[in-house]
């Protein structure tokens, strides 16, 4: 995006039609430029079109609607209420920190922006309504963190707005009364074949594979033709669509021009001129669809405008002709449900045990439609049995705990054992960050010691780190059994442990402390073994010099992912722990 003029087209845009395109992600701290960019969109909807908030953590019934307690109450049946969805038909619905919007939130956005109706099926009643609504995804800019792709795939436009200038930029161009008749000319606008091939041809060269993106930038086109006061697309419109709405996700840089191309083969000479080869350049060439001289092909000038929408430094970051790595979908961490603790996630049908409250309101739902059976009712008091009992659930935050086993041996020899140190150090302060826990065995000489139980203290980790010297035998079996028993502990607590291994391979002391290096393997792989079988997360980090083989199975007998030290640096390893995290707490 250049700045804020395609901002100011975006609001014009969503305002012309906003449950066609789907909405905005709007990615970027609270502050004016968010609130300038809403006050914008708002002037320009249809004065009857709702305009609502989202707030975060929304609960299901107030997302989809559900029973109406008061009404029911007092009128002895049952009344359903609309939810914000339904509140929202024909207009845009801004959702507080969508990056942190449950699953289930998002998969019934995803419903509503897809069908353009949500169905209701809760508190023994069965309704559907219209949902044809437009969604402002907000976004506070949190590294790490993103909108889910599932949502942010269904919206047209996404907008950076910690990359504009701080200091502002122009308004929109059209006012309410323009987007307005705008609005009236949309159904009427046409879109031609030539139009459809070029945003193809655009998607395909940027790297665009899914159909969604490609029919997104065909609505953008009409409403911006519509914008404009004209009935058919003509090229200036897919040229901003394309910008606008492909530029965005382009997954790969476009090839090289045609020209470039030959121009390159003309210096590298041609092996065989006027020969079969330039025939058959004749024949493609009299075959071909060409552009009457001095006009650019309406393909190349769509292409030429998605590549101008490509944010700033995604080229530096990719080869041209190769295929982005998809990113992350950004969670703030992993949760679980459970009795008390966190914030509520929904009720479920139980009677209150010790550590769980009665959610009397979600009670009083349940027994209300069955009032009139009971013989209760406005007046005569409310007649609730032991199956109308509610409880709330509350989703709590998992915490991990990291687990390092460290090989201090005389095999780890010291600068090897200095760079497992200073690895150790950098996921050290990630581990920080998250809050996680942190624990360090180090095994040498005759058995392992536990230099840290698990905790949250950065510098009692590191002074442990200082003091701890190498030298001696490896008793690799003790050091798994070590770590095995802190993460059976830590998981005992309620944490999710994490093992990550620093040795390499080269165990030569058995269990009962013999100097036996053939038993001293057999013991390591058994101990191995029992961890796999505990299904604990682990990462294995062979140290030696070069990989070994003996490291490998060893890292394969417990089921670890392993990473060889020498070809790896300290935010690789960092980066790798974070990943087993996300992926136990599954």
């Amino acid at each position: 995006m250049s700045g804020w003029p395609d901002v100011a087209r975006v609001a014009e845009l969503l305002s012309v039609d906003p449950d066609g395109l789907g909405g905005v992600r709007l990615r970027g701290r609270p502050g004016p430029h968010r609130r300038r960019v809403l006050e914008w969109v708002r002037e320009r909807l249809a004065p009857e079109a709702p305009f609502r908030r989202l707030p975060a953590h929304v609960t299901e019934d107030r997302l989809l609607g559900g029973l109406a307690l008061a009404e029911t109450l007092r009128s002895g049946r049952a009344v359903m209420e609309q939810g914000v969805l339904a509140r929202s038909d024909g207009g845009l619905l801004v959702v507080a920190m969508a990056e942190r919007a449950e699953r289930e939130v998002v998969a019934h956005l995803c419903a509503a922006l897809d069908r353009g109706a949500i169905t209701v099926e809760r508190d023994g009643m069965s309704a559907e309504a219209s949902c044809r609504v437009g969604l402002i995804a907000l976004d506070e800019g949190i590294d790490e963190e993103h909108v889910d792709p599932a949502l942010a795939d269904r919206l047209a436009f996404a907008l950076d707005l910690d990359a504009l200038d701080p200091r502002g930029g122009a308004a929109p161009e059209h006012g309410p009364e323009e987007v307005a008749r705008a609005r009236a000319r949309l159904p009427h606008v046409s879109l031609g074949d030539d139009i459809i091939a070029a945003l193809s041809e655009a998607a395909q060269a940027l790297g665009v594979e899914a159909l969604r993106p490609l029919l997104l930038a065909a609505k953008a086109a009409r409403a911006h033709a519509a914008l404009l006061g004209r009935t058919r697309v003509e090229e200036e419109d897919a040229g901003m669509a394309a910008r606008l709405v492909l530029g965005p996700r382009a997954t790969r840089a476009p090839s090289a021009e045609p020209e470039e191309a030959a121009e390159r083969e003309a210096e590298e000479g041609d092996p065989d001129p006027g020969g079969a080869g330039a025939a058959a350049a004749g024949e493609r060439a009299d075959g071909a669809d060409e552009a009457p001289p001095g006009e650019v092909p309406l393909g190349d000038l769509v292409l030429a405008a998605a590549e101008s929408g490509i944010p700033a430094g995604l080229l530096d970051a990719l080869d041209v002709g190769t295929t982005r790595r998809a990113g992350a979908t950004g969670r703030s961490g992993a949760t679980r449900i459970g009795p008390s603790g966190g914030r509520p996630a929904g009720t479920r049908a139980a009677p209150p045990t010790r550590g769980q409250r009665l959610n009397v309101v979600e009670t009083l739902r349940a027994a209300a439609p069955w009032q009139r059976l009971r013989g209760g009712g406005f007046g005569a008091g409310v007649r609730v049995r032991p199956e109308d009992f509610r409880v709330t659930r509350h989703r709590q935050p998992i915490e991990s705990c990291v687990i390092f086993a460290v090989d201090a041996s005389g095999s780890a020899a010291l600068r090897r054992l200095a760079e497992a140190k200073g690895a150790v150090e950098r996921v050290l302060g990630d581990c920080y960050v998250r809050r996680d826990h942190v624990a360090l065995v180090a095994f040498r000489q005759d058995g392992a010691e536990l230099l840290l139980p698990p905790t949250r203290s950065l510098a009692r980790v590191r002074r442990s780190l200082a003091a701890l010297a190498g030298g001696g035998a490896t008793p690799l079996a003790a050091g798994i059994d070590a770590a095995h028993r802190l993460a059976l502990d830590a998981r005992g607590r309620g944490r999710e442990p994490i093992v990550v291994v620093m040795t390499d391979g080269r165990a030569n002391v058995t269990r009962d402390g013999r100097r036996d290096p053939a038993v001293a393997t057999t013991d390591a792989l058994e101990s191995a073994r029992g961890l796999q079988r505990a299904a604990v997360p682990t990462l294995f980090l062979d140290t030696a010099p070069r990989p070994r083989r003996r490291a490998r199975e060893l890292a394969e007998a417990m089921d670890a992912r392993y990473l060889p030290l020498p070809y790896l640096d300290a935010a690789g390893i960092s980066r790798h722990v974070q990943a087993l995290a996300r992926e136990g707490a599954r």
